[in-house]
């Protein structure tokens, strides 16, 4: 039986082309949460970028790929930053060769500098709007994770130089860079001890390249139809697109809800 469910939120909850969650997925919210079942977000979005909800009242929030895990009452319940080295070379970095770089804060996100493929991105998230300033002492900060704006072969050059940390991508354009030990699969398992269900009793729904290791850590792993090939194929089921009412259908198909109106 299924106790909790672990939703993405970009390309799973959220239309790339309303910006909105659908109707269909608001009201399947709603009526999963009055069947008693918990309902979590796993993005990789940080805290201040989370208004596209909609103020829907989720159990739980793992933020940032899992580095920043809270309750619904803002309880923090984990957090793991970037360690000072790490920021340190990664300076070194971008001295040498400068790209843009998101740093994500507990108050928010400041880039290095912003560039057209920053401003493509938020185009589709309406996320990624926080100014370029200036990074000096940004390794004595709290940063749970760097938004790089690095294809995949420059991706692996400059991971090899940053040790006690991992990537993940779900744009082709940038991937975000994050200290080793906070994943959505670590946040899933907190919140699993927190509130008392087993990873049997879960289900997770994605659309990236950085949900693969949720759905398959999750009881039934649900990838939408504009998610990625690679999620795809490790998915137990493939549900319709956002804007076609995937969250819902997949519900149904699981008989988590009733359908009908």
């Amino acid at each position: 039986m299924i106790k909790a469910i672990f939703f993405d939120i970009d390309g799973t909850l959220i239309s790339f082309d309303t910006h909105r969650i659908p109707e269909s997925t608001m009201r399947t919210l709603q009526q999963l949460k009055d069947n008693g079942i918990l309902l979590f977000i796993a993005t990789g979005r940080s805290r201040d970028g989370l208004s596209v909800l909609e103020d829907f009242p989720f159990d739980g929030y793992v933020t940032m790929n899992g580095q920043y895990c809270y309750e619904q009452d803002g309880t923090v319940v984990y957090e793991n930053t970037i360690a000072r080295e790490a920021l340190m070379l990664l300076k070194q970095e971008l001295k040498k060769r400068p790209f843009p770089c998101g740093f994500e804060m507990p108050d928010g996100k400041i880039f290095n500098y912003r560039d057209e493929r920053v401003d493509a991105v938020h185009a589709i998230t309406l996320n990624d709007d926080q100014p370029a300033g200036d990074i000096t002492g940004i390794e004595d900060k709290k940063v749970y994770q760097v938004m790089a704006f690095l294809n995949e072969e420059e991706e692996k050059e400059v991971m090899a130089k940053l040790p006690g940390c991992t990537s993940a991508r779900w744009y082709p354009t940038f991937c975000d860079i994050s200290p080793i030990g906070g994943t959505k699969v670590k946040g899933m398992d907190i919140f699993a001890k927190q509130f008392g269900f087993t990873m049997e009793e879960t289900m997770a729904f994605g659309d990236g390249g950085n949900d693969l290791a949720m759905l398959e850590h999750a009881s039934v792993g649900v990838a939408m139809d504009n998610g990625v090939k690679a999620l795809k194929e490790a998915a137990d089921y493939i549900t319709d697109d956002v804007d076609h009412d995937g969250i819902r259908n997949a519900c149904i198909h699981y008989h988590l809800i009733e359908g009908g109106e």
